[in-house]
C-alpha cells in the first residue's frame, strides 16, 4: 500500500493539486493483478487530511471474487483510519478514461458525501466529474430503517 503526505495547502479541485493523484494512480496501475482481463487499473484516493492511498484492481479466477483499484484503496485507507475523502484519481487503458463502476460509486459515497472524480488514462486523456454526477441518488445510511421487532 502506497501513501504520499501531502499538505492540504492547494485548494482540492486545483488542476496541479489532482493531478498527483493522477500520477499516484498511474503508479499503482502498474501494480494491478490483471492476467484475465488484462485491464489494468490504478486508483489513487485522497483523504481529507491530504493523505493519499492507493490501490489497485486484483482479479481472480472465480471473476467475482475480484476487486476494483478503487474499493482497494479505500480499504487501504480505511485501514489506516482514514474514513473521509475529497477526491479520487482512476487511470486505465481505456479510451475515453472509464469510470468507476457503481458498486464502486457507492462505496465512495459511503465516505463522502461529494468529491471530485478524475478519469484517466496514461495517453494524458483527463475527465473531471462529480461524485454526486455519477451517482445523483445514492442508498444513505439514514434510508436503513431499523425494526422494533426481533428478527
Amino acid at each position: 500500500m502506497a501513501r504520499h503526505k501531502k499538505k492540504n495547502t492547494e485548494d482540492s479541485r486545483s488542476p496541479n493539486n489532482l493531478e498527483e493523484l493522477v500520477q499516484a494512480a498511474i503508479s499503482a496501475r502498474e501494480r494491478a493483478y490483471a492476467p484475465y482481463s488484462r485491464f489494468r487499473v490504478g486508483a489513487a484516493l485522497r483523504a481529507t487530511s491530504g493523505e493519499i492511498v492507493t490501490g489497485c484492481n486484483v482479479e481472480n479466477a472465480a471473476y467475482g471474487l475480484s476487486i476494483c483499484a478503487e474499493r482497494t484503496a479505500i480499504g487501504n485507507a480505511v485501514t489506516g483510519g482514514r474514513h473521509a475523502f475529497d477526491a479520487l484519481a482512476v487511470v486505465s487503458d481505456a479510451s475515453p478514461p472509464a469510470p468507476p463502476c457503481g458498486q464502486c460509486l457507492q462505496s465512495l459515497a459511503e465516505f463522502a458525501t461529494d468529491m471530485d472524480i478524475i478519469v484517466a488514462n496514461p495517453d494524458g486523456d483527463r475527465l473531471r466529474i462529480r461524485l454526486t454526477e455519477l451517482l445523483p441518488f445514492r442508498f444513505k445510511p439514514d434510508m436503513l430503517k431499523k425494526s422494533e421487532e426481533p428478527a
